[in-house]
């Protein structure tokens, strides 16, 4: 990886440059490179995922010493780390409305779910240890009349641990572009996280995408979807099977409801991919600044002469 990055480098001409990290351990082969600033863009609490490398603690505490500006995936990460950085800002998920909103009308059924009856409540995203098993076969086991769709790959977990009822359908991985046409089949999103470390941190890119699709939304209580999402009333929050099925009863007899998505787009409105990037960039323009006082070495990042990136995801 190291010669890669070398290889590239040199073939580009690449004189300066901002080194943008997602993960620590990728500094194991880059700690050599002199970048004009070094971003962690840290998206979650890496170390509680499953398998995660032994040195990934040490490393993330050398990347943090060297960064020049942190941002986290979510507030309660930002919590987490905010006392180990001077120059960090909270990035939780943003959205492209665009995309999703052509679900909130009848698009063609996906061949492999058109024979599927209603109800049906959908998830789509990675199926791992994230994912709570017991409480997906405990609503399955309550609801026969039900259908559960999971759309995603399976991993880090065993195929045959995942709940098999008539009612339960893994459809596995699709292509992104397919997902409206699938969630505009559904008739509520479901977000079935287990509560343990793996998720205490995350910020879930599918509670916006769910919202802009027009879908109501029920999910396990996971802090950065407890707060904002779900004290804002656009997402119901329920910690037990039954409790996600009195939440289900009632929005399956509410259809459509005017106020109710009027306060989701108001609030999407508010969050954008673009919107993120703007200010990312300005919290690294003013590092640069900050760092370099002379401004004939100030570093433009921006990457194309019409003024900025757009459409950045870091969650895709």
């Amino acid at each position: 990886m190291r010669k890669l990055v070398d290889q590239l480098i040199l073939r580009c001409e690449i004189k300066e440059f901002v080194t943008w990290y997602y993960a620590p351990m990728a500094l194991s082969f880059s700690e050599h490179l002199e970048p004009k600033a070094i971003v962690y863009d840290c998206m979650d609490e890496l170390s509680a995922f499953k398998f995660a490398p032994a040195e990934l603690v040490e490393y993330e505490q050398k990347l943090m010493a060297k960064a020049d500006v942190v941002f986290t995936g979510g507030h309660r990460l930002y919590q987490a780390k905010k006392a180990f950085h001077h120059n960090i800002f909270p990035f939780p998920s943003a959205i492209d409305k665009s995309f999703f909103f052509p679900a909130r009308t009848k698009l063609a059924e996906a061949p492999d779910q058109v024979s599927i009856p209603h109800p049906r409540l959908g998830f789509f995203g990675v199926i791992d240890e994230r994912f709570d098993i017991d409480l997906v076969r405990e609503m399955a086991d309550l609801k026969p009349e039900w259908q559960f769709i999971f759309i995603g790959p399976v991993v880090k977990i065993e195929e045959s641990a995942l709940p098999r009822k008539e009612n339960i359908y893994y459809l596995g991985m699709k292509d992104y572009r397919d997902l409206p046409t699938y969630i505009s089949g559904w008739d509520l999103c479901i977000m079935p996280f287990a509560i343990n470390a793996s998720t205490e941190f995350i910020s879930p890119t599918k509670t916006p995408e769910f919202l802009a699709a027009g879908k109501r939304v029920i999910s396990t209580p996971i802090h950065d979807v407890v707060n904002p999402y779900g004290a804002e009333g656009l997402v119901g929050i329920a910690e037990t099977a039954e409790g996600f099925i009195e939440i289900a009863e009632h929005d399956l007899l509410q259809k459509t409801d005017p106020l109710w998505l009027g306060k989701v787009d108001q609030y999407l409105s508010t969050i954008s991919w673009d919107k993120t990037w703007k200010d990312m960039e300005a919290h690294i323009d003013q590092s640069l600044k900050e760092k370099y006082s002379d401004s004939s070495r100030h570093l433009n990042i921006r990457g194309n002469g019409a003024g900025g990136h757009s459409g950045i995801n870091r969650r895709a």
